[in-house]
């Protein structure tokens, strides 16, 4: 309460976290806007078919707007795919590459731009496949998903879901320089959140009704809690390599002599491992949704979520996109040329080429724990559902997104309350350090 206290004390902060809620209100308005000439009721029977599919999985990070096909169906997902294939191509770009290291803001600006472009790519080819297939599809009772088919039903369709995600960039973007915390990541956050009341009801009614006992309840309570210690001391987790930095004269000024740590995070890869695994493997189920091939119905039945081969494979690709997307996130050489040009160096270790395979070997270690924990978390849904019957999806991806949003947003509150001289959230006394 003291951190309360301290928040209303700042007006300015109190009007940054008014101006993100609202922004978040609007877009949770906005997904309740279908696009036109969809019937409801047919796509609510479909989706009600396709939870273990990439249906499910886009459904879940454009927070319902796709089962109920709104103007928000395609959610922020077209700027995050259009940031990844940026950022892959940043390192195999020597153009992209120099924009990002030596032009500096002037060039963060213009990759920022080709995002943008790239967003608004995506989302018309993405907008013309839903279209198409919705005119092609049907509901598991027969009744057909679009009323009127037609070249301005696709024309309609691209051109809504376009201007949908392109206003959810823009709040995205209001969110993070008027607001606080990172706008792109809150949109996702409020998205997976909102199942949660739905969630919570359902639980109560199965326990009225028999289907959960308490104990069980009572379990899962305690197997909620020490999951989401677990994140938060995972993801806080770093290995701090000390550097020592050599004392050097220049002019009749000393520098140097100070000595520091170069934080190396666990979970350097983030959500990107598990978002990119379940895409694969969810792919045949997806594909067996529209064939009647028997071999792909057979092959989908094998890839259920709860079956041992397909969370084997699931923490296989895990791992390896752990170690991919790290390796191409994260510079050992770069790292290593920069200490040494700053005159300083690791304890027991040579500047230079030594330095690059220390820290490169020290980052191969902790990435493997790193996509250990990944992995565990990711699988824990499919052990409680299969072995407890738990009613709602807790854990994997969308476990790991709250919870680093949530810690992302609250250090940020924290901050920015020290840098005003208040104290922090956790504050003792909740009073001012400073001035009034």
């Amino acid at each position: 309460m003291s951190g309360v206290d301290n928040i209303a004390r700042l007006p300015e902060l109190r009007n940054k976290l008014l101006w993100t809620f609202a922004l978040l209100a609007v877009y949770r308005m906005g997904i309740h806007i279908p696009i036109p000439g969809v019937d409801s009721a047919a796509l609510t029977e479909f989706f009600a078919q396709a939870q273990n599919t990439l249906f499910g999985v886009f459904d879940m990070f454009s927070g319902g707007g796709l089962s109920k096909m709104s103007i928000f169906a395609l959610g922020i997902m077209p700027y995050i795919s259009a940031s990844i294939i940026l950022q892959l191509l940043t390192v195999v770009s020597p153009e992209l590459k120099r924009l990002q290291k030596e032009e500096g803001e002037a060039g963060r600006k213009k990759i920022t731009q080709y995002t943008r472009y790239g967003t608004v790519l995506i989302t018309v080819v993405q907008g013309f496949a839903i279209a198409t297939g919705l005119e092609s599809m049907s509901s598991p009772t027969g009744a057909p998903m679009v009323l009127f088919s037609g070249i301005g039903f696709k024309l309609m369709t691209i051109l809504t879901l376009t201007a949908g995600t392109v206003f959810l960039m823009w709040l995205g973007e209001q969110m993070t320089e008027k607001g606080i915390g990172n706008g792109i990541s809150l949109i996702i956050y409020a998205g997976i959140i909102a199942g949660l009341p739905s969630a919570v009801i359902n639980t109560i009614q199965l326990m009225t009704v028999g289907e959960i006992t308490l104990f069980i309840l009572l379990f899962l309570i305690v197997v909620m809690i020490a999951t989401l210690a677990f994140i938060v001391f995972m993801e806080r987790g770093q290995r701090r390599i000390p550097i020592h930095y050599a004392k050097r004269q220049q002019g009749r000024r000393m520098f140097g002599g100070q000595t520091t740590h170069l934080p190396l995070k666990i979970n350097t890869a983030g959500v990107i491992p598990p978002i990119f695994a379940s895409s694969i493997l969810m792919f045949p189920a997806t594909l067996a949704q529209f064939s009647s091939s028997e071999f792909l119905q057979d092959f989908a039945a094998i890839m259920s979520p709860t079956s041992i081969v397909y969370n084997l494979l699931f923490i296989g690709i895990i791992i390896f996109f752990c170690y991919f997307y790290t390796a191409i996130m994260f510079d050992p050489k770069g790292i290593a040329e920069n200490i040494q040009k700053q005159g300083g160096f690791i304890p027991g270790i040579r500047p230079g080429v030594r330095t690059r395979e220390y820290i490169d070997r020290v980052l191969s270690r902790i990435t493997l724990w790193g996509a250990f924990y990944v992995s565990a978390v990711c699988v824990l849904p499919m052990f409680l559902i299969s072995k407890f019957s738990v009613p709602f999806y807790f854990g994997g991806t969308s476990l790991l997104i709250v919870v680093g949003v949530a810690m992302d947003f609250m250090g940020q509150v924290e901050s920015y309350l020290i840098s005003r001289q208040y104290e922090g959230l956790m504050g003792k006394a909740g009073k001012l350090k400073g001035r009034h």
